[in-house]
């Protein structure tokens, strides 16, 4: 871990300090990782609702169940009426995930 050896003081107003503290609480940051991005110039973004980082897994597993469905598919040659409705139901089931 890098060492920090500076301390600099920075007076705000009210207004400023809760300014400063629901921006850094947006990116899910503390003030102090968040006002050290800031003078790095990193784009900091709003950090993404915690059902996002569940439905991006649910949806990576549907992905891979049809990329193996596909992988099968290439090797026989062929396609059975199971695996079209497999990825069917699992192409049902991401715009369930996502409508929601």
């Amino acid at each position: 871990m890098q060492e920090r050896k500076t301390k600099i003081s920075v007076r705000l107003s009210s207004a400023e300090h809760t300014h400063l503290r629901k921006q850094a609480e947006i990116a899910g940051l503390k003030m102090e990782p968040f006002i050290r991005a800031l003078i790095m110039g990193i784009e900091i973004r709003p950090r993404p609702p915690d059902n996002i980082s569940k439905l991006l897994r649910e949806i990576n597993a549907i992905g891979n169940n049809i990329n193996q469905i596909a992988r099968k598919a290439n090797i026989n040659n062929a396609v059975s009426r199971d695996d079209i409705d497999e990825v069917l139901k699992l192409l049902r089931e991401i715009y369930r995930i996502v409508k929601y």
